[in-house]
């Protein structure tokens, strides 16, 4: 360690030494790197582009709660940042060091603290990667039913802290739904426990607002969840409805009728042959996004192919009104879980409502092939950003009565900014969530940070001109917090003022959700 590195860093970096280990505190190059961004694909951008980005002092490893309150400690007394950090899979700018600090990589508190098979209770560090636990719980004979298409390179932690949804959300819930308690550390280092009552129970409780935090408020260290019996055998079924209103229909009237199916997917026209086919059967980016169209179409788009994905998206409103000639039909994948007797009334009950709804049945095929595929999209983005273009996701809520203008209304204010496709899940008795996805490209990377953000004023707006939640899973972060303000009105002061409450320096994950420095006093 060099003198002038120590000099810099005064006598913090020896103490967040003396509290971890030396092996566990780094202010290496690569290590500050690696975890001054998410994947928000607005920083993706502006990595590819080598645009000035902030970054982080040091990157510490705590190994416990204790080490994160004695981090946090040292932190408030030499007036450093903090910033929460647990596998970095968010997509909103959610652990941006705006100011600088110091980001806790959780990774190392991963244990199992307990599991209570008599009242199927889980305590768990926040550290825990999601693949890693839910493979162990499954070993065991349990579940936690939480499979966010990122469970392999996501934490627990990160799941609360976003108030994240799985693809079984219909019959499980989101986390805070089964979510128990939680142990937490405040921004004065103090280690705080909330008591431990039934999911959504408690006459009163600090976890829903620390829930969806994104760290703003504390450090979450443990959390203690509901967790069920596993069910190994599944009832797969796939049906084609005419037009996607058709098959919100069935959505909203098999949940109304108090179906729980673990799984209900509904995708658009063009959604439904990428759900088809699959884009694991091609990583070519353009002719997987075209593969397995209808002879009328396949001419004209294997020439607008083969001019290059990033020229192809440099004219989205020729691509988007191409979807518009697809014939119809769009994909619903259903799928029931629980004993045997309830996945035969429930899937006779889901064909009944299809069938009123003229849907043709597809058999399981379908749905077999999306189950045994659902995680594998998000690793096919990559080759949009090499080939210069971007992609991103908007997923965005409403009440059934509210989604098919909202799912208009997005599509039409990126008609000539992007290339859009979207589908509808996690869906509820009240609503459900739609999950958009679009690509663009420009002619460089400052024009395309330029369009991105166009991308993201047009269709947010529209969700709030359409009455609709401007984000559903993915958390708020930077990327979304303009847009929470204006949707909150007047409540935003309500929640400005609790974080004062818990932060008076503003040190904990500072500027997201919409909690601005200047805003403090």
């Amino acid at each position: 360690m060099s003198e002038r590195v120590r000099e810099v860093g005064g006598g913090w970096l020896g103490a967040l030494e003396g509290i971890c280990g030396a092996g566990f505190v780094s202010i290496g190059k690569a290590d500050l790197l690696a975890v001054s961004r998410d994947m928000w694909p607005r920083s993706l951008i502006a990595q590819r582009g080598q645009f000035e980005m902030p970054q982080p002092e040091a990157v510490v490893w705590p190994k416990d709660v204790e080490e994160v309150a004695a981090v946090v400690r040292v932190a408030a007394e030499f007036g450093r940042n903090i910033i929460p950090f647990g596998a970095g899979s968010g997509v909103c700018g959610g652990t941006y060091p705006l100011r600088g600090g110091w980001v806790l990589d959780m990774k190392r508190m991963n244990r199992i603290l307990a599991l209570d098979e008599q009242d199927a209770v889980l305590r768990v560090e926040c550290g825990a990667v999601g693949e890693v636990l839910e493979r162990e719980l499954q070993r065991r004979g349990w579940t936690l039913g939480h499979f966010p298409s990122s469970i392999l390179c996501s934490t627990v932690g990160g799941w609360v802290a976003g108030r994240s949804a799985g693809q079984c959300s219909s019959r499980y819930g989101k986390i805070e739904d089964m979510l128990l308690s939680l142990r937490w550390v405040d921004a004065q280092g103090e280690i705080e426990q909330s008591p431990s009552w039934p999911a959504g129970h408690a006459p009163w409780s600090i976890d829903p607002l620390l829930a969806g935090s994104e760290g703003t408020l504390g450090v979450l260290c443990e959390a203690e969840f509901l967790i069920r019996p596993l069910c190994e055998q599944r009832h797969f079924a796939a049906y084609r409805f005419p037009s996607v209103d058709s098959g919100m229909d069935a959505m909203r009237l098999a949940l109304r009728q108090g179906l729980r199916p673990s799984v209900l997917r509904l995708y658009d026209e063009f959604d439904t042959i990428i759900a088809k086919t699959g884009p694991e059967e091609n990583d070519e980016p353009v002719q997987g996004m075209f593969a397995a169209l209808g002879d009328k179409l396949r001419g004209p788009l294997k020439a607008v192919g083969s001019l290059g994905l990033k020229r192809v998206l440099q004219v989205p409103a020729l691509l988007n009104r191409v979807c518009d000639m697809l014939p119809g039909g769009c994909l619903l994948v259903v799928i029931f879980e629980g004993e045997e007797d309830e996945q035969i009334c429930s899937a006779a009950a889901f064909e009944t409502i299809a069938d009123r709804l003229q849907a043709e049945p597809l058999g399981p095929g379908p749905a077999e092939h999306w189950w045994n595929h659902r995680y594998s999209v998000s690793y096919k983005q990559a080759p949009m950003f090499m080939a210069g273009a971007f992609v991103d996701t908007m997923e965005v809520a409403a009440t059934w009565d509210k989604l098919p203008g909202l799912y208009r209304a997005v599509k039409r204010s990126l008609r000539s900014l992007a290339f859009v496709m979207a589908h509808f899940s996690h869906a509820y008795r009240e609503g459900g969530s739609i999950y958009f996805t679009f690509a663009a490209a420009a002619d460089d990377d400052e024009a395309a940070a330029s369009l991105y953000d166009r991308i993201w004023q047009a269709a947010q707006r529209a969700v709030l001109a359409e009455g609709g939640i401007v984000s559903h899973h993915h958390g708020v972060g930077l990327s979304k917090a303009p847009f929470l303000i204006e949707q909150m009105g007047p409540a935003m002061d309500l929640a400005r003022a609790g974080k004062r409450a818990f932060d008076p320096d503003d040190r904990m994950n500072p500027g997201k959700l919409g909690f601005i420095q200047d805003e403090k006093a």
